[in-house]
C-alpha cells in the first residue's frame, strides 16, 4: 500500500491585489520550444533492455553500421544498453552554440539506466528539423531499485534521468524580434477586466494610445516610434496592474497535496456518499519436508492471500457554505488524502464549488 502525505494549505488572499504584468502574460513568440529525439543509453550494468525489446537490438545493429561493423539484429545480445526518448526545451531566442538539459526516458523494459552515457542524439523540432544534438552520462538523482525473490526496494524512478547542460544547440530558431508589427500580449487567465486594465495603464504610462485590448485574453501593444523595441517591451512588463484574485484549488495527486487560495465558497446543502475498498495482499512461507530416509529433498514455497475488505460508504451533509469547515471536517472524520481529492473534484463537477481547480 503506498502511503500519502496530506497537507492542506489554506492562502487567505485579498480579492484584488497588484502585480507587475509580465506575471499575467506571455509575449507571443516569446516563447520556449519542445525538442524530441531517439537515442541509445550504454554503459548499463545488465539493467537494460532485454533480448525481446526488438527496436533496441535493430537500433544496436544500425549503430555499429554506421561504424563500419555490420552485425545482424538477431546476433545483438546485450542487456547493457536502452533505448531512449530524449526531450528539452529550446528557449526563446535560442542560438548556435548554447547548452539546455535534457530529459532521458526508457522506451523499452530498462530497469534502471542511471549512470549510463547517451550516445549523440538528434533532438528535432516540430518542423522535423534538427535544432540540438544531445549526448552525456544520465543522473537519476541517487535513484536505485533493488529486487529479489523476497521482494524489491526503490528510490526515485531510476528509468527517467537528466543530462544537466547535455544538449548543445546547432540551429538559430527562425524567428526575427526585429520584424514584428507590434507587440502581442496573451494572458494566461483570460480576464476581459485585466485585459482592459493592461491597456489602460499601459496608455497612461506612455501617454499614448499605443495599447488595445482585442478580447479577454489579447492586448495588442504599437511599437513607440525612437525607443528601442527591446526596453519598449521591458518597460511594458514591468508596469503594476491591479489584477483579481480568483479563488482557486491546486490538487498535487502524487503527494495528496490540496493548496486553495481565496475565499472559496459552497452552494449548500450538499450530501456526499463515499466508501473505500481495501485490497490486502499477505505472503506466507510454506515448506514441504520429505519423510525421514526417503531421499526426498525439502521444498519452499509461498502461499498468497488476497483479501478485499469493501466499508460501507456513509453520507453526511455539508451545510457550511466554506470549503475550510469542509475540508477541516473530513480531516477529524480521518478521510485519506485520495478521498479528500475525490470528494472536492466531485463537489465541482456537480456545480457547487465556485472556485477554479488545477489538477498536477
Amino acid at each position: 500500500m503506498r502511503a500519502f502525505l496530506v497537507v492542506v494549505l489554506f492562502l487567505e488572499l485579498l480579492f484584488a491585489v497588484e502585480v507587475k504584468i509580465k506575471d499575467e502574460v506571455n509575449v507571443v513568440g516569446v516563447r520556449e520550444n519542445y525538442l524530441t529525439g531517439y537515442g541509445i543509453v550504454v554503459g548499463l550494468h545488465g539493467t537494460g533492455d532485454g533480448t525481446t525489446t526488438k527496436f533496441t537490438l535493430l537500433s544496436i545493429a544500425n549503430m555499429l553500421k554506421k561504424m563500419g561493423i555490420n552485425i545482424s539484429p538477431s546476433s545483438v545480445k546485450t542487456k547493457n544498453a536502452a533505448a531512449v526518448i530524449v526531450t528539452a526545451k529550446l528557449p526563446p531566442f535560442a542560438k548556435s552554440g548554447m547548452v539546455v538539459d535534457v530529459t532521458v526516458s526508457s522506451l523499452g523494459d530498462a530497469k534502471d539506466i542511471g549512470n549510463g552515457v547517451l550516445i549523440r542524439t538528434p533532438l528535432f523540432g516540430p518542423d522535423k528539423k534538427i535544432y540540438a544534438f544531445a549526448q552525456g552520462p544520465v543522473s537519476t538523482g541517487g535513484g536505485f531499485s533493488e529486487s529479489n525473490r523476497g521482494g524489491g526496494v526503490r528510490k526515485n524512478y531510476t528509468t527517467t534521468g537528466i543530462i544537466p547542460n547535455g544538449a548543445i544547440i546547432e540551429r538559430d530558431l527562425p524567428f526575427s524580434f526585429d520584424s514584428l508589427p507590434y507587440v502581442t500580449l496573451t494572458l494566461k487567465n483570460p480576464d476581459f477586466d485585466l485585459a482592459r486594465s493592461i491597456a489602460d495603464r499601459i496608455n497612461a504610462h506612455f501617454r499614448s494610445p499605443l495599447a488595445k485590448a482585442l478580447d479577454s485574453a489579447t492586448v495588442r501593444v504599437q511599437f513607440m516610434r525612437g525607443m528601442e523595441r527591446v526596453r519598449f517591451v521591458s518597460q511594458i512588463l514591468d508596469l503594476n496592474v491591479q489584477s483579481a484574485n480568483l479563488p482557486t484549488i491546486v490538487i498535487y495527486e502524487r503527494t495528496g497535496t490540496v493548496i486553495m487560495s481565496g475565499d472559496i465558497k459552497i452552494d449548500t446543502p450538499v450530501y456526499v456518499s463515499h466508501g473505500n475498498i481495501y485490497v490486502s495482499v499477505q505472503k506466507e512461507p510454506l515448506v514441504s519436508q520429505p519423510p525421514p530416509l526417503s531421499g526426498g529433498k525439502t521444498v519452499k514455497s509461498e502461499e498468497v492471500k488476497t483479501t478485499i475488505k469493501e466499508e460501507n460508504g456513509r453520507i453526511f451533509a455539508i451545510k457550511s457554505p466554506s470549503l475550510r469547515d469542509l475540508v477541516q471536517a473530513l480531516n477529524d472524520l480521518g478521510v485519506s488524502p485520495r478521498d479528500l481529492i475525490a470528494i472536492i473534484e466531485a463537489i465541482k463537477r456537480a456545480g457547487k464549488i465556485h472556485a477554479k481547480i488545477l489538477i498536477m
